[in-house]
């Protein structure tokens, strides 16, 4: 699985022209669900997002995370993050997973998140066109690979 993370003060997700869903603080969370992702990534990613420590102390360092902040998460699915690039100009997506296995481990990826953060975690709609806008804090962009585990 593959995630880019940002820090937002807002984010939100329009579908058809009207916002499907928006948060305040916390985090923009672009998903991507690979052919051979497993169960085991996806919780291991899940520990991961909710330990970042990248949200200022009362000393302004990096060192808090969204459940100490009490912040919110917009999850959106993007299979573009498994784009390939080696060969010409047009991106290969055959790395990306289908959507049957892929839509149980979004749905799951997205219900352990919400336990973690004892709140529901907002998102758009796997697989819709979307038009996503953000504000991102600091900025602050991660970006995180449960296959290459840094």
């Amino acid at each position: 699985m593959r995630t880019i993370i940002q820090r937002v003060s807002k984010a939100s997700v329009s579908i058809d022209g009207k916002v499907h869903a928006g948060i305040k603080s916390g985090f923009l969370v672009l998903l991507g669900i690979g052919h051979d992702d497993t169960e085991e990534d996806m919780d291991w990613l899940v520990r991961k997002i909710c330990g970042l420590r990248i949200f200022s102390d009362a000393d302004g360092l990096m060192n808090e995370s969204i459940l100490d902040q009490d912040g919110e998460i917009l999850v959106i699915s993007q299979f573009t993050l498994f784009a390939s690039t080696k060969k010409g100009n047009r991106p290969s997506f055959l790395n990306s997973a289908k959507p049957e296995h892929a839509i149980p481990l979004y749905e799951m990826f997205i219900n352990k998140l919400s336990d973690m953060l004892k709140k529901p975690v907002k998102t758009g709609i796997f697989g819709a066109d979307m038009q996503v806008s953000l504000v991102n804090d600091g900025p602050v962009t991660i970006s995180i690979d449960s296959k290459n585990r840094e």
